[in-house]
């Protein structure tokens, strides 16, 4: 089963030795992208914690910047209209261009964090869903002596021979809409020597792809129609085939 997503938050750190927190590189910076043309991002100015390079964005509490902090390169892109895609080219850009600037021998570490919405196509409501459908609780949660507001998993993936990098996942119901499932996928990455920054773009897109390839088809095994019947789980179980 197939989902169309909506991203609601692109986030990105590029982790790197600290070096004085001097705006100037990132002044000059600015003013190369606006030189050559349709520059990533349009304004420039000197937050608290260092030069910031932002867009405007319409939408209430919108943010799309990249702040270039003591020890790392904050990108944030939320509630805007920046594909993954394009996201992803633009932090390869912006680390690209700045390396040499601000003088850093290498990223010692990548974070990224995905978050997006998907409506389940079974489910109205996603706290059913998930506590009825994927955890299977049933007169369980009655013990508890409260209806719980918000029903959701956390998972960690660490490293493995096959793969270096973790994942972590978090999917729960949306307060904000409860025909939403919120899903939230952190993926953490090793260093990256300065002279291989394609490696920032590809993280991001291996970040997506966990969430497209693996996270969605999940939920999607148990998005389906419940048989008829009195049991839930009724021709469920492979062995009532026979």
């Amino acid at each position: 089963m197939t989902y169309p997503t909506r991203t609601i938050a692109l986030l990105c750190e590029l982790l790197h030795p600290p070096v004085p927190p001097d705006p100037r590189p990132i002044q000059r910076l600015h003013n190369e992208m606006f030189e050559g043309g349709q520059p990533a991002y349009a304004g420039f100015q000197i937050g608290p914690m260092g030069p910031v390079l932002s867009n405007p964005v319409a939408t209430p509490g919108g943010v799309s910047q990249v702040a270039f902090l003591a020890d790392r390169l904050q990108f944030r892109e939320e509630r805007g209209s920046l594909t993954h895609e394009t996201f992803a080219a633009q932090v390869r850009e912006i680390a690209e261009r700045s390396t040499a600037l601000r003088s850093i021998p290498v990223y010692a570490g990548q974070q990224i964090v995905l978050r997006s919405l998907v409506n389940p196509k079974t489910a109205t409501d996603t706290r059913t869903f998930l506590r009825e459908r994927v955890f299977g609780f049933g007169e369980e949660m009655d013990r508890l002596g409260r209806s719980a507001q918000l029903v959701g998993l956390r998972l960690g993936f660490g490293p493995d021979p096959n793969e270096s990098n973790a994942f972590g996942l978090r999917i729960e119901s949306y307060n904000q809409d409860a025909r939403s499932l919120y899903i939230e996928v952190q993926g953490s990455f090793g260093p990256i020597p300065t002279q291989d920054l394609a490696t920032v773009e590809s993280n991001v897109l291996r970040t997506y792809d966990f969430l497209v390839e693996k996270v969605l088809p999940f939920l999607g095994h148990f998005d389906r129609r419940e048989p008829s019947g009195n049991d839930p789980h009724a021709g469920n179980d492979p062995k009532d085939a026979g």
